[in-house]
């Protein structure tokens, strides 16, 4: 993919550090750029500190030292600037975290109505256009209940679009499911990078990330230790604990 690197970075993050306690550090003085209709694929073991760095975009997870920017809002204890940065931010989970008790269409209508305070008619048109965008248009009156794994994390992203956001953030959102579910998901996905949409996704679908990605993070022990293209990162990685992870990873 064309890479698009312009201007004044998205989302910058300088020497971020967390602590969950005194002994326990989980991101180590992290510092990358996001740059806007880029999408940047972020892989690692298993707490390696991923997660908790792309939670930290969208105020998630509290940073104690360094500074998260994004659209030029820095992330700081004002609710102010946190509403301003999560405004940007669309979120996707490993867990589809809909609303049960609500139908497809509701679930993705609620945000817009009442924090955006859209009329009901608008919410229900875009949203009606959205599930036709994630291939669910079908499912409307349906509830998550009802739908398969692949079918609730369609409407998850479709529901985190609704808000319209500039950047989506995916946290694994294959992860927990059944494999010919997994396609369809990352077919919206690829669909999203295709319109140049700000992405920045953790996964272990390396055949997404070699398609798709304009840039790789490799995360290892809460710290960075590798990034760039596919190509390069793929087919030439410069650090051993990158050919490691890759070589154990590549046999699965």
């Amino acid at each position: 993919m064309k890479t698009l690197r312009a201007g004044e970075p998205i989302i910058s993050c300088r020497d971020v550090h967390k602590w969950y306690t005194p002994e326990f550090e989980v991101l180590k003085g992290v510092s990358y750029d996001f740059y806007e209709g880029e999408v940047t694929v972020v892989i690692g073991p298993s707490g390696s500190g991923k997660s908790t760095f792309v939670r930290t975009i969208n105020g998630l997870e509290e940073h104690q030292s360094g500074s998260v920017v994004v659209g030029g809002v820095e992330l700081t204890h004002s609710v102010k600037n946190l509403n301003a940065v999560r405004s940007q931010c669309g979120m996707v989970f490993q867990s589809f975290n809909l609303f049960p008790h609500l139908s497809v269409m509701d679930n993705i209508t609620l945000a817009p109505i009442w924090v955006k305070k859209e009329s009901k008619s608008a919410a229900r048109d875009r949203a009606m256009a959205l599930l036709e965008r994630v291939g669910m248009a079908g499912h409307a009156s349906k509830y998550p209940g009802q739908l398969s794994g692949g079918e609730q994390q369609r409407v998850a992203i479709a529901r985190s679009l609704a808000m319209d956001p500039s950047i989506m953030l995916f946290d694994e959102p294959t992860s927990a499911l059944d494999p010919e579910m997994i396609k369809e998901v990352l077919d919206v996905m690829t669909e999203l990078a295709d319109s140049r949409m700000t992405l920045v996704v953790i996964t272990h679908e390396l055949g997404f990330a070699k398609a798709v990605a304009d840039h790789i993070v490799f995360f290892d022990n809460g710290k960075i230790v590798e990034t760039g293209s596919p190509d390069a990162f793929f087919g030439d990685p410069r650090e051993e604990r990158t050919k490691l992870f890759l070589s154990q990873i590549l046999q699965h």
